[in-house]
């Protein structure tokens, strides 16, 4: 199914007035050539490492055969179950494949404790795992697998019979893999994490989970050459011009699935987007929402709605200043992934650094380190302590005037933010605190994972407009997981991941409200504060 896109008002007049110009400059062939000088002397080292995406298709097919192989050694053992140990695009884009094609895959890209527990504890006899990492230094992979290196031991099983490895080339994690025995995949490192999709981090996990990857890739190449000319009626040039091409700008991008078969593909384009563009000031902020989000109906002049439509006859009718778009998933990932470093060109700035990322992980780092003690809540409601700034908070003594006052400093064109550093398996319903928010708010609100999140819009946070106001919801937990050969327990790490984002936010003053919670009562009283 080849894309397409259609739009009225607003993003309709970009697409008129931007593609012809982007047409004239050749920028789709350019892309796909390898010209890293579209986006300005100052991108041009890192684009000339980054765009070996556009050759993802070509360059991912030998691979197929290697997986089914491994598949099928795997099922000859007893595996039933993968696991997928990865963040951002290492999991995000796996999450949207084998959710899409109905096949199970557990994706842990967590360190809640509880969460991470009750993957390495479910079935581990019949378990293989997936350790995806360009570099291996990531702490929330590292850690995830040494707690399945223990599971396996203690189960009496050779890690190296059960787990995974997908990194770049000579990378320390490629080397310690190897040495330890394990199986390892390598993929393009011209490729950037959230670029991946494609590439041997999208389909590892996919393939061993049970996806037919030579039709994903089908659809990809049927999508590759319409995105590499250099026409009016190229969908990834069109979707470009209406997400980053209007005039005045509608930078907040309200995301909804609205028939599409693929699912769970507005997570995947949230990471894509918010990280690529979230710099300098500048950047598109994707607000993921269900079909009965306020967003879609506020009519505010800095939202632009975009619909993820069932197929082209569902794009023959849309809404005023809006946006549907259709295709397979191959074809819509390539689409995405086009439009995305051409809104970069649009924006003025390099869509494939993230250079606010590592603040948080720095931040977190020095807090395993020194372990400072907690800081003394404003106030205690129940069994949920609030702490923020003094300025912010001064009298409140609620947990739903906590809540006001942060919905009161939000910007006349601004956005809340909820982060939940929580079991997200065993606390769903805390996504219904984004929805309440809005409605109250009469603003887009953005709901992520802790420390999921970090490495999808945790970029646009720090370096978008500074126009954002934060509400934290962090555990409390009980129980615990040590990690093997390190100094902090998986408690301790997201409770470092998330005092550090705070920091980090205060830092470039954004206005954060943390909320800790004990138990099931206190996230139910923090819900019913917020609605």
């Amino acid at each position: 199914m080849t894309v397409v896109v259609a739009a009225r008002g607003s993003a309709q007049e970009a697409i008129d007035r931007v593609v012809p110009a982007l047409v004239d400059e050749l920028v789709a062939s350019r892309i796909t050539a390898g010209d890293a000088t579209l986006w300005g002397p100052e991108a041009e080292d890192e684009a000339g490492k980054r765009l070996g995406w556009t050759q993802a298709v070509t360059i991912s097919r030998p691979l197929v055969g290697e997986i089914a192989a491994l598949r099928d050694h795997f099922a000859e053992a007893g595996v039933t179950r993968i696991v997928l140990c990865g963040m951002g695009g290492s999991s995000l884009a796996p999450e949207v494949i084998t959710r899409t094609a109905g096949v199970p895959l557990v994706v842990l890209d967590a360190t809640d404790p509880g969460q991470v527990r009750s993957a390495v504890e479910e079935g581990i006899e019949s378990t293989a795992v997936v350790v995806s990492s360009k570099s291996g230094s990531t702490v929330e992979t590292d850690s995830q697998k040494r707690a399945f290196e223990t599971a396996f031991r203690a189960a009496g099983i050779d890690p190296a019979e059960r787990m995974v490895v997908v990194t770049d080339p000579g990378s320390p994690m490629e080397e310690a893999s190897r040495a330890a025995g394990y199986r390892v995949f390598l993929a393009d490192p011209t490729v950037g994490g959230r670029y991946s999709a494609l590439t041997a981090f999208g389909l590892v996990p996919s393939g061993l989970a049970g996806v037919d990857l030579d039709q994903l890739l089908d659809e990809a190449e049927a999508a590759s050459l319409p995105l590499a000319v250099d026409s009016p009626s190229n969908p990834g040039l069109q979707l470009a011009a209406a997400i980053a091409g209007a005039t005045p700008r509608r930078d907040k991008l309200v995301i909804v699935a609205d028939g599409t078969h693929v699912v769970g593909l507005g997570d995947w384009i949230e990471q894509l987007v918010a990280e690529s563009t979230g710099k300098e000031g500048t950047g598109i902020l994707p607000v993921v929402v269900g079909p009965d989000a306020p967003e879609l109906s506020s009519g505010s002049p800095d939202v632009q709605v975009l619909r993820l439509v069932g197929d082209s006859r569902a794009t023959r009718e849309v809404a005023d200043d809006e946006i549907e778009i259709s295709g397979s998933l191959g074809a819509l990932l390539m689409t995405w992934e086009y439009a995305t470093a051409v809104a970069g060109r649009l924006l003025g700035i390099n869509p494939f650094d993230q250079p606010d990322v590592e603040s948080a992980k720095i931040a977190a780092r020095g807090l395993l380190d020194h372990r400072p003690e907690p800081t003394e809540p404003v106030f205690v409601e129940g069994g949920v302590e609030a702490r923020g700034p003094q300025e912010l908070l001064a009298g409140a003594s609620t947990i739903a005037e906590a809540i006001d006052r942060l919905r009161e400093a939000t910007p006349a064109d601004g956005y809340i933010s909820v982060h939940a550093y929580l079991d997200r398996q065993a606390h769903p319903e805390l996504e219904a605190v984004r929805h309440h928010l809005a409605a109250r708010s009469g603003r887009p609100v953005t709901f992520g994972w802790g420390p999921r999140f970090l490495h999808s819009t945790g970029q646009y946070h720090k370096g978008g407009p500074a126009h954002g106001v934060f509400l934290q919801i962090v555990g409390r937990s009980s129980t615990d997981l040590e990690i093997a050969d390190r100094p902090f327990t998986f408690g301790e790490l997201i409770a470092a991941q998330a005092a550090g984002d705070s920091a980090v936010l205060a830092e470039h003053g954004r206005p954060v409200v943390t909320l800790t919670v004990s138990d099931a009562d206190a996230i139910a009283a923090v819900i019913a504060a917020a609605s």
